[in-house]
């Protein structure tokens, strides 16, 4: 389950997995190397990241939308976002369940909780994000 922040040159194989509200979508892919698919997130304003795990992408696109958007140009390899930071420990732990080599053992220890706990704070992160891209197409925000 790794993670680059590297747009990788994609084969002929591209295709729209996740498509959201407001031009959010996750492309599925094979890389040139061949090294399995891969999927990168992309989002107006947004330099594009890269995921080996389509849940981690997935769960990405839920922080994104559960923050209302960030940029992580120029965090530095270890830095996060205010706007995570910002939005309390919920998404906090499930933007650190994006990032290589973390799980919910390394965030749970991070913590001090049990792993079933975050668990529960990635649910929530899930469920905000899609009660707001539901708010957004009832806005016609498409």
């Amino acid at each position: 389950m790794s993670h680059s922040d590297n747009l990788t040159a994609t084969e002929g194989s591209e295709s729209v997995l996740r498509e959201y509200v407001l031009g959010v979508r996750i492309i599925e892919y094979t890389p040139v190397n061949g090294d399995g698919r891969q999927y990168r997130f992309e989002a107006p304003h947004h330099e594009g990241t890269i995921f080996d795990d389509r849940e981690q992408a997935e769960l990405y696109a839920d922080v994104y939308f559960d923050v209302n958007g960030f940029e992580e140009a120029d965090t530095g390899e270890r830095g996060v976002p205010p706007e995570i930071i910002q939005a309390g420990r919920d998404t906090l732990a499930a933007y650190f369940l994006t990032r290589p080599g973390t799980d919910e053992h390394w965030v749970a220890s991070f913590y001090g909780v049990k792993p079933s706990t975050v668990e529960r704070y990635a649910s929530w992160v899930r469920e905000r994000a899609e009660e707001i891209r539901a708010g957004a197409r009832e806005r016609g925000m498409e």
